[in-house]
């Protein structure tokens, strides 16, 4: 194997069409989504892109597997008949606003439609987000139905306890000024942290300042809307925005409330749908508080192998000493997607986290009441958990309204 010479080096790590016009130039924030400009994150016509990084986040590398293995076909272009969204969502005012939406591409569910003839003539231009229905079974909503606190409805909740919903998946999708100015730095500097921390993964960070526009390799989210979407920002909303923890939500471990309380979320949009208002679930795909399953699991066992057991005094301790941080979700890009819905308030808002509550009230959206996990739902186990949030800050339940009494309805089981 030989060594790169210099000239190859400079050939991997420089890009062509630096300082040269950009064929689809992105204004970010623009009414106009043809003034706005596609986001063109293809690589089958280089010359075409307009981003930095490609579509698909990190199920971008197993596409290159897929190419690699002869699987796939890499010029291979996706047929976009009949994927159009089931429901329309917007366009709203935050839209045009480009301090309010940074994280995602506020036109994503609609690029299909809107440049429908650059595709036809053979830009390789993708949904971002896509919107489609489906139907909710969890057993715990079955019990929900068995001790009376839900009913059938025949819309909402059908008779077989499936719940009906309309949910959208989405992408990253990053505009780096805008990423730049809600954490008060720089943009060249961010751009360069995120070269550096990516180990050069992305050149054009560094390469590329004409493209504002960055697709990163990272997990993106899903919302579930309960009720009709049509009366999201017009009618009582029930809202809870819920991160990953695989171990709970998928595998019910009892060492925290994820699973408990995104359940108990699901059952008050459910109950808010069929009282006339909308529900609305926004799952997102932070495992571990965004630090990752694997320091997690490292995290658990330090917690319990210490002396005297698992603590709450020393809960984030053992966190930071392993990850060098407690938290990595940063809650200030987490409110793009309730703007994306044109949300101006929560009524009900299903966490009593104060990172999220205070990230959507300074973006600009009303809360209302604030709605605790009922403490017969929290696992012994976890009972560490929630007293080291208490202790932290993170979890407010001073003030929060008593579920046990709320329309009379029991909370036990």
């Amino acid at each position: 194997m030989t060594t790169p010479n210099r000239s190859t080096h400079i050939r991997l790590t420089s890009h062509p069409g630096a300082g040269t016009p950009v064929r689809f130039p992105i204004e970010w924030g623009a009414a106009d989504p043809r003034a706005r400009g596609p986001v063109v994150a293809s690589v089958t016509r280089p010359g075409d892109r307009n981003v930095i990084g490609t579509y698909g986040g990190a199920y971008a590398l197993y596409r290159a597997l897929a190419v690699s293995s002869g699987a796939l076909n890499p010029i291979q272009r996706p047929d976009l008949k009949d994927t159009a969204p089931v429901v329309e969502i917007g366009p709203h005012p935050q839209w045009t606003t480009p301090q309010k939406i940074v994280s995602l591409d506020p036109f994503g569910a609609m690029s299909g439609l809107i440049f429908a003839d650059l595709i036809s003539e053979g830009v390789d231009i993708r949904p971002t987000i896509a919107v489609t229905r489906a139907h909710v079974a969890l057993p715990e909503i079955e019990r929900a139905v068995e001790k009376g606190r839900l009913k059938a409805d025949g819309t909402v909740m059908l008779a077989n306890g499936d719940v009906s919903v309309v949910k959208a998946a989405i992408d990253p999708v990053w505009y780096l000024p805008g990423i730049a100015e809600r954490f008060g730095v720089g943009q060249d500097e961010l751009r360069r942290v995120l070269f550096e921390q990516t180990a050069g993964m992305y050149p054009e960070l560094v390469t590329r300042p004409d493209l504002d526009v960055f697709l990163p390799p990272i997990g993106g989210m899903t919302v579930y809307v309960f009720g009709d979407p049509a009366m999201l920002g017009r009618a009582p909303l029930t809202c809870r925005v819920h991160d990953e923890c695989n171990g709970s939500d998928v595998f019910g471990s009892d060492i925290c409330t994820c699973r408990p309380y995104l359940v108990h979320g699901i059952e008050e949009c459910v109950r808010q749908a069929q009282e006339g208002g909308v529900g609305l679930i926004v799952y997102n795909r932070k495992e571990g508080r965004a630090l990752g399953e694997v320091t997690k699991f490292l995290v658990y066992n330090a917690r319990k192998r210490q002396a005297g057991g698992d603590q709450a005094a020393t809960y984030f301790e053992r966190t930071e000493c392993v990850a060098g941080v407690q938290d990595a979700r940063f809650q200030q890009l987490m409110p793009d997607v309730l703007h994306w819905l044109g949300l101006t308030r929560i009524d009900r808002f299903v966490s009593m986290s104060n990172m999220k509550y205070d990230a959507i009230v300074a973006s600009g959206i009303d809360i209302g009441e604030r709605v605790p996990i009922p403490e017969g739902l929290v696992p012994p186990d976890a009972h560490v958990e929630m007293e080291a949030k208490k202790a932290a800050g993170y979890y407010a339940p001073e003030g929060a309204a008593d579920l046990s009494t709320v329309v009379g309805r029991p909370l036990e089981g």
